[in-house]
């Protein structure tokens, strides 16, 4: 009878040893976030929110091209590379979607090494701006099927009009994945969707390409 009677305790240590396991387990499975492009790059990052689409996503893609499963704005992708050139982005994104059936974003960083944005011109100004979400009552609508380039504009409202020269007309307001955006353009039209990425990227924005129809349409048209 003697042998028996610490069971409990070793029982007990088995359980907690256990949970202790699977509790490893769980957190080796916790999907990190996304690591940022470097300057100048073109990054894929396809949405691949299940274990078969990821499986299937790398079946598709040459072994050359290094793959990572992680978070981007509450979404699960893949971080597919990186890509020195926006032709070759597109080229892989038309692949993923053709071959495998899955939406891609293109997002990219500035060339220069500065923070963000090229400094607006100086203008007088007798109050301080606000940002766009406290200038503007919301009628929110969801876009339809194309194309939107969305520029981070870091709660600096000053950027519309910076944005606006580069696109040569007005700048919308967003939100995409919970997170406010600069709506640069709305467009079915591929080949302009990805000039105007590039030449945001040109001139030192944080731009992104996404599938619009997951983008709320807050106002048209922002004017400061």
């Amino acid at each position: 009878m003697h042998r028996f009677q610490n069971l409990p305790s070793v029982l007990g240590l088995a359980i907690v040893g256990l949970i202790g396991g699977m509790s490893s387990v769980l957190a080796q499975k916790t999907i990190p976030s996304c690591q940022p492009p470097n300057a100048g790059e073109y990054l894929l990052l396809v949405v691949s929110p299940t274990a078969n689409n990821q499986k299937q996503l790398r079946s598709a893609l040459p072994p050359e091209l290094k793959t990572i499963t992680c978070k981007y704005l509450n979404e699960t992708v893949t971080r597919v590379g990186g890509f020195n050139k926006i032709d070759d982005a597109n080229r892989w994104a038309r692949y993923v979607s053709n071959i495998v059936g899955l939406s891609a974003i293109i997002t990219t960083r500035p060339t220069t090494t500065a923070d963000v944005q090229p400094q607006p011109q100086p203008q007088p100004q007798s109050q301080p701006k606000k940002p766009p979400q406290q200038t503007v009552s919301y009628n929110p609508q969801a876009l339809g099927e194309g194309y939107a380039v969305l520029v981070d504009y870091y709660n600096r409202p000053e950027l519309v009009n910076n944005v606006q020269q580069v696109v040569g007309g007005n700048v919308g307001f967003v939100s995409y994945g919970q997170r406010p955006y600069l709506l640069a353009v709305y467009t079915t039209n591929q080949t302009e969707a990805y000039n105007t990425l590039q030449k945001l990227n040109n001139g030192g924005f944080v731009a992104s390409l996404v599938d619009s129809r997951k983008v709320i349409l807050l106002r048209s048209t922002v004017r400061f």
